[in-house]
Formats: structure tokens, C-alpha cells, sequence
């Protein structure tokens, strides 16, 4: 079978030692975030993006094995297995060409084909293919006229006799292949009305674009429109050239023996291999705009996941609503819940519910020193926010920022929060996680399921497993890189660090709540968390009160020992890690990298890591990033013009363009060709979710609550 090493080495550009550690490392049952982190030495530094393409290339790779298996075993067991096709099955390199070996030998249902060899056409039909120079088909035929056998006349022989022939035709491997490649090289995808209505699909009601180059965007909303029965979609191509394609794989010189060969391949073309080759490329399309999407997805959720938090503020939570009124929560500055109430000032013409949710609000900032209101995107929220901005200027040093809703609602119904808050109905609930969503994204977004959070496109329509797969992926990254505080986590997040799945998490607040955790040596106390398990986690969390400095570091504790020798040569102690040691590299650059990495017995790699440590303890990756924007002002949709100058919060990251949050409530589109004053191919190499951006209006819609924006004052 293929030699997995050596294909991944070379598909990736990596050296095949490289390759063989990281299969070793994954079949031993480590995970991706330890690897990446813990063991750079043996992968060459290898991040978590590639180790988990690798991985998963690697998984396609053993069930191609798998199959391979399955088909040698079928053959076998048939009796037609011969070297030709052991040989040809051994050197198939994907499913589909693997497919094809197998086809002329799958079981099937009757076909007109297999009528015919039960009329006994098939010696017919080889005569036929031999296409001998000399010989009449007709005359031929007459031998096979049967009553018996349904076959009254030499017409109707030769009819199942290029039956026979077309199936041979279709199943013939290296001529799918071929004309796979015609369809992906030069078909065109075209879509038609299916019904005279207008729709949001009418920019596809006479559309036509190559196979090859059509965006994934279009693909998915394609399908979404023909499943709506909005469009009738096809693949076109030239039938000449494909004909001539079938013709040549099988017909020779022009007797009339090849004329029946010619009419059979025709046959198979329109009736058999078409009709099959366009499920196949537009099921490859489908495939191609699902691995786009996904990816756009997950890179949108990495950045939501990985915003910097608001640290340090006492939050007033507004979940809006309309007739229920808005539900207010005060949080302290760790996001413990302190207060709740009911604002009603959304509604028109309420005075005096406005008067007295202004004292209610008041009456919070001033007893708990709230200096930062989150407001909810969803329902409401822009009147929620013209009253916010109305007390502003009697509430100094306070301000407030939209925080997007998204699963909020998701969390506030599910047995999670039944659990964290089981004396608040759902709407408190939903008010209080949308001000942790402001103080710390991370930790708040992992109690919603990934897909809820509504950061992509067309995620209904993707595959849900491996959208799942792939947004689980990033919660895990950015949950590790970030680091998790053992001593005050949710189950939720802990859940997603390395090594600990939901029912550990669980098990180390249980230990938590009852016995506290002092040190990292502390948890492998926990009920069910093992050595194994203890060495995927333990240099993912962090115990900032342990008498031992390193627990607050990302420092492994298997690098202990390491760690406690650099300081040692560089004449520092152990208590100085706890401030951070801001000179550490500096002072091992001047005592030399290689030498300290030879006395501590680590690579080059893990000292870097090690030293970083010492640096900033416990840094946390997000505190580099751009603070989201809180505002004290607001704008209305009516006050923007064109040319308007204004910054913004980019939302969400399609594949073409972005939405930006200006404070107007809806958020404007800046499409992808004003985005930058040259050619990008993606949106995704200009801008990423949280970025804050400068742009401005281009054109206002107030009818269909449509903002155009630009990134390039010149296109605006």
C-alpha cells in the first residue's frame, strides 16, 4: 500500500523525519494543541494549522488504504482479481479514481446492458468491439435472433449489443478520468428561473461562469436557490468535444463494425456518463465551496475567539427587548453576576418606564462603579442604545460597546446556564453573558456551540460534521494558546483544553470546589485524570497562586527541571519569575543560546519557549491585539452621507467582503473590491474579525437597510 510518509513529505514540503514524528506523536494519542507547543524539537517547530492539515491528510490517507482493502477483498471473492488491476488499485491516489477501478465490477442493478447479456448479446458485442475490417453487423446480428430469448430480429440484437458496449464504455476508468478532467477544465456552470417570481437569487436567473474559477460563495448559493426550486442549474459542455474524447479511447478506422462502436459511444456519453460526470463535478464544486467556507468560518471564529478582553471593569449587561422590556445584569469585574432588573425605555411614548429604568441604571453605576455598559445586537438594540448614550453625560467615566448576540440565546436556554444561573430565567441569563462576552470573549463564547455563533456563510448548507470538526479545532487552539486559570474556569472551558474532555472538566470543579488547587502537582488528585491526561494539559493551565512560580507559566512542568537550571545560570531565583523577568533573553543571548540549551538538556525551541516564559508570565496572546472600540456617542442611519469618515469593528469576513460595525446599528458591507487600491483574492489578506478599520460611506439604503462602505477614500 502507498507509503503515507513519503506522500505527506512531499505534499507538504516537509522533511520525512519531520513526517514520522508527528505520526508517531498522533498514534501515541497526543493531541495537536500539545504537540504544536510541547514538542517543537521532534516536529520542527511545526504550528497547530499544519498539524492538524497533516492529520488529517493523513486520516484520508488510511481510509484510502482502507477502501483499497475492502475492493481487493471484493475482487478476490469474485474470482476476477487479476496482477493488471492488483497493480492498478495499488497506484489509484484518490477515492474517486479508486471508484472507477471498481465500477465494471460493482454489484448493480439490471441495466439495459445486463438484459442484453441475458439474451446472450454479449459474444455480439465483442465482435462488434474487435471492429473487424471485413464482416457485416447485420449479417452478424442474424445469429443471435431468438424468440426464446426476446430477441425477434438482427436490429433489435445489434440495439443490445451497443447496449453491452456503452456500458463497457462508461465503466472504463482511464476514460472517466479523462473526461473528468474535460468537465473541470472547460465546463461552465449555468443557471436558469425556475419560476418567473422575484427572488434573492435573481442575479442567477441567466448566469453562466466556468467550473474552474466559479467562487465558492456563488456555488453555495446555487445550491441553496436550487433547492429552493428558484433555479434550474446545469453542467455545459461541448458534446463534440467529449464525444471526440469517448470516440478515440474506442472506435478504430471506419468499417461498419466501428460505425456501431461510434453510435454505442455516443450513446454512452448522453445517456450514461454525462448524467454521472455532472453529479460528480457538482458534487466536487459543493465539496470545493464547503472547504472554502469552512475555512472562512473558522478563520472568522479564531478572530472573534482571540478579540483582546475588556479586563478590569464593572459591566452592566443589556439584553434588548421590546415588549418584555430589556433585561439588565451587573457584573463584577471577574463576571460574577451581582445584580439584575428590568429596563423598559425601548417602546415609544413610555416616559415614565423611562424615567424610572434611568434611575434603575443609575442606581447600579453608582452602588457597584459600573464604567462599562454591553449592549446586545439583536432586537431593540438600537433603541437600547439611543437611551444608553441619553444618560451618558450623567454618568462620567462610563461607556458602552455592541456586543453581537449571536448563541446567546442558545446558551441562556441550555442545561449549561440552567446550571451556572438555576435562580435567573433565560433573559437574565442571556444579560449576564452578554457582559462577559465584553470582559472576555473567549471564555464566554466557549459555552456556545461554534456554529451558533454566526460568523460565517451559508453554514446551514455546509457539511455539518465536518464544519463541527473544524470549528472544534479552533475553540481548542485558541482555548490552549490563551492559557486557562484552573482556579476560577468554567467547566465549559476547561472542557476544551488539551487532554480534558467534558466529563473531566467536570470531575476538576468537583475537586475544585471541594479541596481548591494549589499547585499543578494538585490535579493529578482529580478522579480520572490520569498521567497521560495530566501531560496533554498541565502547561495549558495555569494555578496563579501556587507557591511555585512556574505553575503560572506556560512552562511545562516536564520542563521544570530546565527552566530552574536557565535561571540558575543566568543568577536569577525562582521568586523572580512571579514579576517577570523582562532582561531573561537579553542576558542568555550574552551567555549564549546553545550553551544554555546544552546545560538544561532542552532544544533550542523549548528555550526560546522557556525563556519567553520567564519574561511575562502567563502572557496572555490577546493583550497585543487592537482594544475593541467603546463609544459615547451614537449616529442614526439617516445621519450618514456619502463620503462620511468613520471607524468601525469589522463583524464578519466573507468571501467578498466584510461587514463593519460603524454604530449605526446595521452594519455596512465594504465589498471586496474596496477594500484595498490594488487586486486581493480573498478579503481575509486585508482585514480579519475585531480589526478595527477606518472607511468610509459610499451609499445608504434606509429603505432596505443597506450601507455601502469603502476601505479606500478614492473609491468611496
Amino acid at each position: 500500500m502507498a507509503d503515507h510518509l513519503m506522500i505527506l513529505a512531499k505534499e507538504f514540503s516537509l522533511a520525512p523525519a519531520q513526517v514520522q514524528a508527528v505520526i508517531e506523536l498522533l498514534d501515541a494519542g497526543n493531541t495537536i494543541p500539545f504537540i504544536a507547543r510541547y514538542r517543537k524539537e521532534a516536529t520542527g517547530s511545526l504550528d497547530d494549522q499544519v498539524l492538524r492539515q497533516l492529520a488529517e491528510r493523513l486520516e484520508y490517507l488510511r481510509n484510502l488504504d482502507k477502501r483499497r482493502e475492502e475492493i481487493v477483498k471484493a475482487l478476490t471473492e469474485q474470482g476476477v482479481l487479476t496482477d493488471a488491476l492488483l497493480a492498478q488499485i495499488a497506484k489509484a491516489a484518490t477515492l474517486s479514481e479508486l471508484e472507477d477501478i471498481y465500477r465494471p465490477f460493482r454489484p448493480r442493478r439490471r441495466t439495459r446492458a445486463t438484459i442484453a447479456k441475458e439474451r446472450g448479446l454479449e459474444p455480439l458485442a465483442t465482435w462488434l468491439l474487435v471492429q473487424p475490417t471485413k464482416g457485416d453487423p447485420m449479417a452478424k446480428a442474424k445469429e443471435f435472433i431468438s424468440i426464446e430469448k426476446d430477441v425477434p430480429d438482427a436490429e433489435t440484437a445489434l440495439a443490445g449489443a451497443r447496449d453491452i458496449i456503452a456500458e463497457m464504455v462508461s465503466d472504463d476508468a482511464g476514460l472517466r478520468k479523462q473526461l473528468r478532467e474535460l468537465l473541470t477544465r472547460e465546463a461552465v456552470v449555468a443557471t436558469k428561473a425556475a419560476k418567473d417570481e422575484d427572488s434573492v437569487y435573481s442575479n442567477y436567473y441567466d448566469f453562466r461562469e466556468p467550473v474552474r474559477s466559479i467562487a465558492a460563495h456563488r456555488i453555495l448559493a446555487i445550491n441553496r436557490g436550487e433547492r429552493e426550486e428558484f433555479l434550474k442549474v446545469s453542467i455545459e459542455v461541448s458534446d463534440e468535444r467529449a464525444l471526440q474524447t469517448v470516440r478515440r479511447a474506442f472506435v478504430r478506422g471506419n468499417s461498419p463494425a466501428s460505425a456501431q462502436v461510434s453510435e454505442a459511444c455516443d450513446d454512452a456519453w448522453s445517456r450514461l456518463l454525462f448524467p454521472s460526470l455532472e453529479r460528480e463535478i457538482r458534487n466536487m464544486l459543493t465539496d470545493r465551496a464547503n472547504v472554502s467556507a469552512i475555512k472562512v468560518f473558522s478563520d472568522n471564529l479564531h478572530q472573534l475567539l482571540m478579540q483582546p478582553p475588556i479586563k478590569g471593569k464593572v459591566t452592566l449587561g443589556v439584553d434588548p427587548g421590546f415588549r418584555t422590556g430589556c433585561k439588565l445584569a451587573v457584573v463584577d469585574k471577574n463576571g460574577k453576576a451581582l445584580d439584575t432588573g428590568v429596563g423598559h425605555f425601548t417602546l415609544p411614548g413610555n416616559e415614565a418606564g423611562k424615567a424610572a429604568s434611568a434611575r434603575l441604571i443609575k442606581g447600579f453605576v453608582k452602588k457597584y462603579g459600573i464604567t462599562a455598559i454591553a449592549i446586545g445586537n439583536g432586537t431593540a438594540s438600537r433603541e437600547s442604545e439611543q437611551f444608553i448614550v441619553s444618560l451618558l453625560p450623567e454618568l462620567p467615566g462610563v461607556a458602552y460597546i455592541i456586543v453581537s448576540e449571536a448563541g446567546a440565546s442558545v446558551y441562556s436556554a441550555s442545561k449549561l446556564a440552567a446550571e451556572d444561573f438555576p435562580d435567573f430565567d433565560v433573559t437574565q441569563r442571556s444579560a449576564v453573558s452578554i457582559a462577559r462576552r465584553m470582559q472576555d470573549p473567549l471564555a464566554e463564547l466557549v459555552k456556545i456551540e461554534p456554529k451558533a455563533i454566526g460568523v460565517g456563510q451559508y453554514q446551514h448548507d455546509l457539511k455539518q460534521n465536518e464544519l463541527t470538526a473544524a470549528l472544534d479545532g479552533v475553540v481548542e487552539q485558541c482555548v490552549n494558546q490563551v492559557g486557562v486559570e484552573v482556579s476560577t474556569a468554567s467547566a465549559a472551558l476547561l472542557s476544551h483544553v488539551a487532554g480534558i474532555g467534558p466529563a473531566l472538566a467536570r470531575n476538576i470543579v468537583a475537586y475544585r470546589e471541594e479541596n481548591g488547587i494549589a499547585s499543578r502537582a494538585a490535579l493529578k488528585k482529580v478522579p480520572k485524570l490520569g498521567p497521560k491526561a495530566f501531560e496533554q494539559c498541565a502547561g495549558f493551565l495555569r494555578v496563579r497562586d501556587s507557591r511555585n512560580p512556574l505553575d503560572a507559566t506556560a512552562v511545562h512542568p516536564e520542563s521544570y527541571d530546565a527552566a530552574k537550571a536557565i535561571l540558575a545560570s543566568l543568577g536569577y531565583d525562582a521568586k523572580d519569575v512571579r514579576g517577570g523577568i523582562p532582561d531573561a533573553m537579553q542576558r542568555a543571548k550574552l551567555y549564549g543560546l546553545v550553551k544554555l540549551a546544552r546545560e538544561a538538556d532542552v532544544g533550542l525551541p523549548t528555550l526560546q519557549d522557556i525563556l519567553s516564559e520567564l519574561t511575562k508570565p502567563g502572557r496572555d496572546p490577546r493583550d497585543d491585539l487592537p482594544k475593541p472600540v467603546l463609544r459615547t456617542d451614537v449616529l442614526d442611519m439617516k445621519d450618514l452621507k456619502p463620503g462620511m469618515e468613520l471607524t468601525g469593528t469589522v463583524r464578519n469576513v466573507i468571501d467578498f467582503g466584510a461587514f463593519v460595525d460603524i454604530g449605526v446599528h446595521q452594519d455596512g458591507l465594504v465589498h471586496i473590491s474596496r477594500m484595498a487600491d490594488r487586486f486581493i483574492r480573498h478579503p481575509s489578506e486585508v482585514v480579519k474579525v475585531g480589526d478595527v478599520v477606518k472607511v468610509w460611506v459610499v451609499s445608504v439604503d434606509e429603505q432596505k437597510k443597506r450601507i455601502a462602505l469603502s476601505m479606500v477614500k478614492d473609491k468611496a
